[in-house]
């Protein structure tokens, strides 16, 4: 069972996988840092100096100042500063993933479309297409015999 198990571990395709998501997860904090702290604190300052992160609707009817001291006090809160943040996340690793993919369809070599079977030839008379049977041009009434 080991042995079976040592053969499918080291095929390519699980190797290849097993890489991707090591790079998928690094990848991933490389753009979470990316959002929370290059976009989102400009985007944050030309909205009135906003905190995306600190964004919140709080449901408790309790008056909190920071969204650290509603959970500290155990309020229900909507973190939708957090959530916007989140969805930035997203579209900026969808659109990595498209350009990736699209770069990799652009790599591949397509196989050139086979040449379909011509069923006409051209009149050696007048250049005019007739089918492959005709033994006489429509055209210019030659014989092609």
């Amino acid at each position: 069972m080991l042995k079976e198990f040592k053969e499918f571990a080291i095929r390519g395709n699980v190797i290849d996988l097993a890489i991707g998501i090591i790079i998928g997860g690094a990848f991933g904090k490389i753009v979470d840092s990316l959002v929370k702290d290059v976009i989102m604190p400009p985007v944050g300052m030309i909205m009135g100096k906003m905190d995306f992160a600190s964004l919140f609707l709080n449901l408790s009817g309790t008056e909190y100042a920071t969204l650290a001291e509603a959970k500290k006090a155990g309020a229900a809160t909507l973190n939708y500063g957090i959530f916007i943040s989140t969805i930035v996340d997203f579209l900026i690793m969808a659109f990595v993933v498209f350009l990736m993919v699209k770069q990799i369809n652009r790599m591949k070599k397509e196989a050139p479309a086979p040449v379909a079977a011509s069923d006409s030839k051209d009149c050696p008379f007048c250049l005019s297409p007739i089918p492959l049977q005709a033994t006489r041009c429509p055209h210019c009434t030659s014989n092609l015999k």
